[in-house]
């Protein structure tokens, strides 16, 4: 092994705040990570001053565990539409407080990027640039989940993956497999076991501990080689200098790497820049998902992050109702269950507040219909590994547990949830017809507010694909519930036909003349008067962005039909 002399991290934290970027310091049993702002980086006495301003009385539990962890994720290249990250933890830092909320937080960086381990082992993070691509197989031929390394040691490794994908995930659980590769088109294989699960960073990422186990001689003798020439091209990207240092093999792309790369970067490219609104709604989106991750795997019921997200919903269809609605689009590609939460919360939220923005019911209906579904990634196990699946009918029977598995998971927190809360958790999947469940309540038993929350709900179901059933258009979904006799309140449903109309704001619209648009706006009868057109059909690989309104609208044709974006790969693109 080479000497290991490596300069401060401040080169790795100085190069990447010089790009956009977010700095998060997290501790395990604090709900979610701070924002802090670097505010200087001395390289003489390798420290750095960071500020934070929280509002909470104990920020000292963000040192609890012998001191500072955080997570570093600048924006580079293109439109910023490449993402590097650089993580450390237990950095010794003294904290100051400076005014009410405002703190200062002086931190002593290592000398070295590469860290001791307490097995001996060294762990060298993937920093300026390095990539290494990771399929974690976590249901034998069932269930793989792709990410990226973070960093390796020949005691494991740190992955991230998409925040999506975390839900099958359970700390101490043995997987498979781990495979990682190389740019060279190198590969390690192992098995493994899941050691520690976190939130990472701001754009819906989770961070995953995984240890090696069960290495074959010739396994540990492959993983020895690699770790070291990842060490050896840490070393050359920090400018370390000596015989030894050159650029590692493994880093080479191979002609596989490069065409991947580059698709990468061209769907990077056409990923319009998100206004703050689309951000907002992503967020809850994504927020929801690491409520979840701490019912899971921390076993922790972390109310003010659900409370959050309903106080974001509210404040956003406050602030522009209609860039809302339009931004509750962005949620396609999320995964379903998420997707339904906050599309139909929004929607809920929108609906009462139209209806009396003073109605004191509003907040815990939201919440309520925020958290109604969770119980369905509560329910993935082996029986189950994915919700992504066209289920068989005993996966369906085990999927229409999930109230009653949410709410016995509720009350074992110990959470007293409000009576409104409660009444749309239990009761959202209740018909008028008694056909619905998991009590088969109907009539009189369910109020007002169910019956909205019902209606709502399954129209946003039918408008999406699910088990290989294709999406409704409006039309056809207010026909389908129309004609559910007697399962819905007719009454909810022409409430949300004359707020919605044919056409909703967020819907994709098709035209005549061959062009694809998501609506912005409709007038009072329900016709839409702004566009922004993303496709011409008759140039179907390349995307446009154009806002249209009014009279420029006559030239684009006449409105079609409500188009489903999958069919023509409209994709909202991550980070």
């Amino acid at each position: 092994m080479m000497e290991h002399y490596a300069p401060p991290p401040n080169n790795v934290i100085r190069s990447l705040i010089q790009h956009p970027h977010a700095m998060s310091i997290y501790a395990k049993n604090m709900p979610y990570p701070l924002k802090a702002d670097v505010r200087e980086l001395s390289l003489d006495t390798s420290s750095m001053i960071l500020e934070v301003e929280y509002s909470g009385s104990d920020i000292e539990h963000y040192l609890d565990e012998g001191g500072l962890n955080f997570d570093l994720e600048a924006l580079k290249g293109i439109d910023n539409s490449e993402r590097e990250t650089y993580s450390l933890c237990n950095i010794p830092t003294k904290l100051f407080k400076v005014d009410s909320m405002l703190y200062r937080l002086e931190c002593q960086l290592p000398e070295s990027v590469f860290i001791n381990e307490n097995r001996g082992a060294i762990r060298i993070p993937f920093i300026l640039g390095m990539q290494a691509r990771v399929r974690v197989e976590i249901y034998r031929h069932v269930l793989t989940v792709t990410g990226k390394l973070r960093n390796l040691s020949t005691g494991g490794c740190l992955v991230e993956i998409d925040l999506v994908e975390s839900i099958a995930v359970e700390v101490d659980q043995e997987i498979p497999g781990i495979t990682i590769e190389f740019p060279n088109g190198t590969t390690l294989f192992a098995e493994g076991k899941i050691r520690h699960m976190r939130p990472f960073g701001n754009n819906g990422y989770a961070a995953v501990g995984i240890q090696f186990i069960n290495l074959s001689s010739s396994q540990s003798e492959a993983l020895f080689h690699c770790t070291n020439e990842v060490e050896r091209e840490a070393a050359f990207r920090t400018g370390i200098t000596g015989s030894m240092i050159y650029q590692s093999p493994l880093f080479i792309p191979s002609a596989k790497e490069k065409s991947i790369l580059l698709r990468e970067n061209q769907e990077r490219e056409k990923r319009t820049r998100q206004t703050p609104m689309e951000r907002g709604v992503l967020e809850v989106a994504h927020r929801l998902q690491i409520g979840l991750m701490y019912v899971k795997t921390r076993n922790q019921l972390p109310l003010e992050i659900f409370y959050d997200c309903v106080d974001t919903l509210l404040y956003l269809v406050k602030n522009d109702r209609k860039a809302f609605l339009y931004a509750l689009s962005f949620l396609r590609d999320e995964a379903d269950w998420v997707r339904h939460a906050v599309q139909v919360s929004g929607k809920l939220a929108d609906v009462m507040l139209l209806h009396d923005p003073h109605d004191a019911q509003i907040r815990e209906a939201v919440l309520g219909t925020l958290l109604h579904t969770m119980g369905k990634p509560l329910l993935v196990n082996a029986n189950l590994p994915s919700l992504k699946v066209n289920m068989n009918p005993a996966q369906k029977a085990i999927l229409r547990g999930h109230v009653t598995v949410l709410c016995h998971t509720l009350s074992e927190f110990g959470w007293e949830m409000s009576p409104v809360c409660r009444e749309v958790i239990e009761n959202a999947n209740e018909r008028l017809d008694g056909s619905g469940y998991p009590a088969g309540k109907s009539g009189t038993q369910l109020s007002p507010l169910v019956r909205l929350v019902s209606v709502i709900k399954a129209i946003n179901t039918l408008r999406h694909a699910r088990n290989s059933i294709s999406p409704r258009t409006p039309l056809e979904a207010y026909r389908k519930i129309h004609e559910a006799h007697g399962a819905y309140d007719k009454s909810m449903l022409v409430k949300y036909i004359q707020i919605y109309g044919p056409y909703p704001i967020g819907s994709l619209a098709k035209f005549s003349a061959g062009f694809l648009g998501w609506i912005l706006d409709i007038d009072n009868k329900g016709r839409p008067t702004v566009v922004h057109l993303v496709k011409n059909l008759r140039f179907p690989d390349t995307n446009i962005s154009s806002v249209v309104s009014q009279g420029d609208l006559a030239q684009v044709g006449k409105l079609v039909n409500i188009a489903n974006p999958q069919e023509y790969g409209l994709k909202v693109q991550k980070l």
